[in-house]
């Protein structure tokens, strides 16, 4: 199971991502991984986003 201090995230969700700059959660795997928009680039990005926060 994974650990409660790994962040979540759903759909719809913004985040700012240390490479990708600030974007949108349009789909989600589980704890594996998130699906994010910024401008019109779409990025999946790996679990635990380590490089990812919430406003």
């Amino acid at each position: 199971m994974p650990s409660p201090l790994l962040q979540r995230f759903a759909v719809d969700d913004r985040g700012t991502h240390d490479v990708y700059g600030l974007g949108r959660v349009i789909a989600v795997e589980g704890w594996i991984a998130a699906l994010g928009e910024s401008g019109s680039t779409r990025t999946r990005i790996l679990g635990p986003y380590a490089k990812t926060t919430k406003p």
